[in-house]
């Protein structure tokens, strides 16, 4: 009898992991469909994401990569960043379906919501970092230049941060989202999140200062909007959270 309970302890586990499977699979299966269409459109996805270098771009500095397969590897990454911005609302619910079944069936109905509002929170804060972070975290390298020192970016390096900093931040603004649904699940309360503000402050600042050069400005471009989603996230809890009884403010 105690090995037939083993395996029946199993079976759901393994139920589980064919199902996680089964949806990175399909995860994997719609990024490489993207990437076929982001790849024909390579050199306008590169030129979009030079842009805010280029503004800011010294006359006599150029672009350079030292190895033969950098340029290609290059096209390849921001092919991949790019179809993942695309295929964003897929990942999200394959993830959704994955932890439906926990769920109640009224919780089961904000499947949408989440798919939309999650892709669109992830687009925002891909196109904060580009129209406001990046412009002035690269004018702020570039100030460095002069006539003995002329900004010379490798290609690879530069890709490298630009694509980090725009899923980042795309992660980053979903915290407002994921607050929502959390406190529908009475998993935070509150109370809880206000408590831990000066924490929370401390981490935005911790992170600004990790992800931006030794200055304050662009630190402080970066540290209060994430303040800022933290303090909109306290809201939402707030709002649209389990009530807290009167014993468990107590």
């Amino acid at each position: 009898m105690a090995k037939k309970s083993s395996v029946d302890e199993k079976q759901p586990f393994l139920s589980h992991l064919k199902e996680l499977r089964d949806r990175i699979l399909v995860c994997i299966v719609a990024v490489g469909l993207a990437f076929i269409l982001t790849y024909s459109f390579k050199e306008k996805i590169f030129g979009f994401l030079m842009e805010p270098f280029i503004r800011v771009m010294p006359e006599k500095s150029s672009f350079i990569f030292t190895a033969v397969t950098e340029a290609f590897i290059t096209y390849f990454k921001i092919s991949i960043v790019a179809a993942l911005f695309i295929v964003a609302p897929v990942i999200l619910y394959e993830f959704w379906m994955f932890v439906s079944p926990g769920l109640y069936e009224k919780e089961k109905r904000y499947v949408y919501p989440f798919i939309l509002l999650g892709s669109l929170c992830f687009i925002c804060g891909g196109l904060f970092c580009y129209y406001v972070v990046m412009p002035f975290i690269y004018r702020f390298f570039v100030s460095y230049a002069g006539e003995l020192i002329i900004p010379m970016p490798d290609l690879k390096s530069y890709m490298s941060l630009t694509m980090k900093m725009l899923i980042m931040f795309g992660l980053l603004f979903e915290l407002p989202l994921v607050a929502f649904y959390l406190a529908r699940a009475g998993i935070i309360r509150y109370r809880m999140l206000a408590n831990k503000r000066r924490y929370a402050i401390l981490a935005a600042v911790i992170v600004s200062a990790i992800i931006t050069p030794p200055d304050v400005s662009s630190q402080l471009l970066v540290a209060v909007p994430l303040w800022g989603l933290y303090e909109l996230s306290v809201v939402i809890v707030r709002v649209f959270g389990r009530k807290e009884r009167v014993d468990e403010k107590a």
